[in-house]
């Protein structure tokens, strides 16, 4: 990884310059400090454990987040990134990052953000904090340099194992535990008052002064929604994620008006601009999001402050790899209205192998900032290269 060492200067009258050069002002970085940050190569390792996608600059700075799969849906398909990063970045600079991914011109604000932007916006993110030497989050606005985890489980398959879940992760120092509840085969769902009973276990298993949340992906109907959030105000839970399809915001409307317990909503959301209903009907208690669906850590950042200026919290998602965890990590510790950082578990679960770096627990539950630059957790160049079957260009 290229370092570069930078003077301190000042140059905080750039009022005209991009917002990423303001974010460098902030600093005491004038832009005339940093390498050539023109974009002189995309390309993407295809490896054994995914895809790794990889922008280059002249000055030598490589900026990486990896290119997930995820749900059926297009929104959520990486397939066709390279070419159009490759169309959208080559001899750009990175400086100009905004430009580069927003979403803001009216044939893009039709659809939503497309899914290419969010890892182009990581990567630059990647870029500026090595050519700065900081992590990002100080780049974004350091807000705290720690935040406490809560343990996100799987989607077990019965109550026994749930409550050997919750019982391991408080072990490990969690202080606080969300509920995936099974899914239902063949075709995923839900079994409502599986789930209850869950919960239940969950809590005496627990202890009282325990913090639970439950999540189960959108999968209820509005009366089974209404059920089991009645459960979680006896049992005192702290969040109750996405208990409906996103689109149904009079039922979010109704959940928040009757349930003590927290709702949270926004993982399913693939746009900045689909959030505003949800504040103006009072849709959701806590805004969540998935960097992926909204234009990457910037995206993150403008719904977070979306929710701090109307007296919300916001929640980033957080499951995956450990860059998938760090991009959601930097927003969190840049934004004053976050409570957790969502840890997979069992943790590790899906650690590439390429990183010398891994995101765990500290022995008081909290989860540290990364020190390194950029997003701060930093690749194995000879493991990759083992790992990769070829590199497309």
């Amino acid at each position: 990884m290229a370092r570069h060492s930078v003077s301190r200067r000042g140059f905080f009258g750039a009022a005209t310059v991009s917002p990423a050069a303001r974010a460098c002002a902030a600093i005491g970085i004038s832009a005339s400090d940093l390498p050539d940050l023109t974009i002189k190569e995309v390309k993407v390792h295809m490896t054994r454990h995914g895809q790794l996608a990889c922008v280059i600059t002249n000055g030598g700075i490589e900026g990486n987040y990896t290119l997930a799969e995820r749900y059926w849906h297009p929104d959520w398909d990486n397939r066709g990134w390279l070419d159009f990063a490759k169309q959208t970045l080559l001899g750009k600079n990175v400086l100009g990052r905004a430009a580069l991914t927003s979403s803001w011109d009216p044939p893009k604000r039709r659809r939503g953000q497309s899914p290419y932007a969010s890892a182009i916006d990581n990567c630059l993110w990647d870029i500026l904090g090595k050519a700065v030497g900081l992590p990002v989050y100080r780049i974004l606005g350091a807000y705290r340099d720690r935040v406490l985890a809560y343990a996100s489980s799987q989607h077990l398959k019965t109550l026994d194992e749930f409550v050997e879940s919750v019982l391991k992760c408080k072990a490990e120092g969690f202080k606080a535990y969300k509920i995936h509840p099974p899914e239902i085969p063949p075709r995923g769902g839900s079994d409502y008052k599986l789930d209850i009973e869950i919960c239940k276990a969950v809590r005496k298993a627990a202890g009282d002064d325990f913090q639970l949340l439950m999540d189960p992906v959108g999968v209820y109907s509005r009366r089974e929604a209404m059920v089991v959030g009645r459960v979680l105000d006896e049992l005192k839970f702290v969040a109750y994620e996405d208990p409906l399809p996103t689109t149904d915001i009079e039922g979010y409307v109704e959940l928040c008006r009757a349930l003590d317990v927290p709702v949270h909503a926004g993982e399913f959301i693939f746009s900045i601009y689909g959030y505003a209903e949800y504040v103006r009907r009072r849709a959701a208690d806590v805004l969540r999001f998935i960097v992926d669906n909204v234009g990457g850590i910037t995206g993150g950042m403008k719904i977070a402050a979306m929710a701090e200026c109307f007296g919300l919290e916001c929640a980033p998602h957080n499951w995956g790899d450990t860059l998938d965890h760090a991009v959601h990590f930097h927003c969190e510790l840049a934004m004053p209205n976050n409570a957790f950082f969502e840890m997979t578990v069992p943790q590790g679960a899906y650690d590439r192998p390429y990183m010398k770096d891994r995101i765990r627990i500290a022995k008081d539950g909290y989860v540290y900032a990364p020190t390194k630059p950029g997003l701060g957790y930093e690749i194995d160049r000879n493991i990759l290269d083992n790992v990769t079957n070829r590199v497309e260009r």
